[in-house]
């Protein structure tokens, strides 16, 4: 699918991957509707893009609230038109065991990514099926198949994002809308620095994995998008363990649980 003169609709863009796609489509002539909390990032964003001769508009909103995410979709259909593509890329969630996890986290964990990508998707759908075109792309996370300790709420919130495209996908079955799921392995951002100990939580098999720079993971974005990709990993070592879990489950578990942190209770075995 091409990007020129399509509407575009980019989840958590002020920063990160969001950014750096948001950047890439309008580039390729895209017109762009970015949403995420911070409005003073999101205009940076735009301007940016405007200076770059692109065409961008912001459109703030905490999309882990429903009533929220509603009226973000009035205003985008209002000011520009029914996205022909969605991106979303909105994630947030810390990584904690089970029981480290503050009562009432575990709703914003789910809320973001799963629950928005269900809200935002089903709020612009009705005009995409109209017109028998378009496409859904969510952002994804290795953990979505393959978990590992100490981040318990997070993975649920990813699986529960890949079941949410995987159903979506047989339900638009013959419909002219496509589905796709882009699943990206470790990528530079802020997040390690706001939340502290997280990379400690890494699976040992991400060592051997390259690190993303958000640039690059736009291009992988924009390529699943061009190719009408169902589903796309990246890099490709990611991509190879993703093939490996299919063929060998037992051994690549064992490896991503070899390098897993112990249970704070398990030292009193």
């Amino acid at each position: 699918m091409e990007v020129k003169g399509k509407i575009v609709l980019v989840t958590g863009a002020s920063r990160g991957i969001g950014a750096a796609t948001a950047k890439l489509l309008a580039q390729k002539g895209a017109i762009l509707a970015l949403v995420a909390r911070s409005e003073q990032d999101l205009g940076a964003i735009v301007q940016e893009i405007h200076a770059s001769g692109g065409k961008a508009h912001a459109f703030p909103a905490d999309l882990s609230d429903a009533g929220a995410t509603a009226a973000m979709a009035v205003k985008v259909q209002n000011e520009l038109g029914h996205p022909q593509i969605i991106i979303n890329n909105a994630g947030a969630g810390r990584w904690l065991f089970t029981e480290e996890t503050p009562i009432g986290e575990e709703d914003q964990m789910i809320a973001l990514p799963y629950l928005a990508a269900f809200r935002v998707t089903r709020l612009f759908l009705p005009a995409m099926l109209e017109k028998h075109d378009g496409m859904i792309l969510n952002v994804n996370s290795p953990v979505a198949v393959m978990a590992w300790s100490g981040a318990t709420g997070y993975a649920a919130s990813r699986w529960a994002l890949r079941g949410f495209t995987q159903a979506l996908r047989a339900d638009l079955a013959g419909t002219g809308v496509r589905v796709s799921q882009v699943i990206l392995g470790e990528t530079e951002s802020n997040y390690f620095e706001a939340n502290p100990g997280s990379r400690k939580r890494l699976p040992a098999i991400s060592k051997l994995l390259p690190v993303l720079q958000p640039d690059a993971a736009a291009k992988h974005i924009l390529r699943a998008i061009q190719g009408n990709r169902k589903e796309y990993t990246a890099p490709f070592l990611l991509l190879l363990t993703r093939w490996m879990l299919a063929l060998f489950p037992g051994i690549v578990k064992a490896v991503v649980r070899a390098g897993d942190i112990p249970h704070p209770a398990s030292k009193a075995h």
